[in-house]
């Protein structure tokens, strides 16, 4: 076997696993990374669910207001293929909306699993450290 054709070969076993690899990395790990010892938001959520909505509006009114307290990342879990995310593994996410508040030593401040009033989640967001 030729020099070219093993190259071939392995170009064929390797780019495709290169670009699995590239492809399903997603925002989870960057976002960890980029947390720097701040307290975390992270709110699993989908377009289909109607509490998720109204979580949603609360985030959008309180964000603007304490977006430099935390980093914010959203989850959507719409399909079989998002429960794979890492980030949904490691907080043991079954049902949305849930919303996990981790402090900056990386402990669970709070975790809520379904919609709450605007007044109740601020307190929880005020605790974080």
């Amino acid at each position: 076997m030729s020099k070219k054709s093993i190259l071939t070969i392995l170009a064929i076993l390797i780019l495709p696993l290169v670009a699995f690899w590239i492809l399903t990395f997603t925002k989870d790990e960057a976002v960890i990374a980029e947390a720097n010892g701040r307290p975390q938001v992270f709110k699993f959520s989908s377009t289909m669910c109607a509490e998720c909505k109204e979580v949603e509006k609360t985030f959008q009114e309180l964000l603007p207001k304490y977006e430099d307290k935390f980093v914010y990342t959203e989850v959507i879990v719409d399909s079989r293929n998002d429960m794979k995310n890492a980030l949904i593994k490691k907080h043991n996410v079954t049902l949305v909306p849930t919303v996990v508040m981790v402090n900056s030593d990386g402990t669970v401040h709070k975790r809520v699993e379904n919609s709450i009033p605007k007044e109740e989640m601020e307190e929880y967001i005020k605790g974080l450290h």
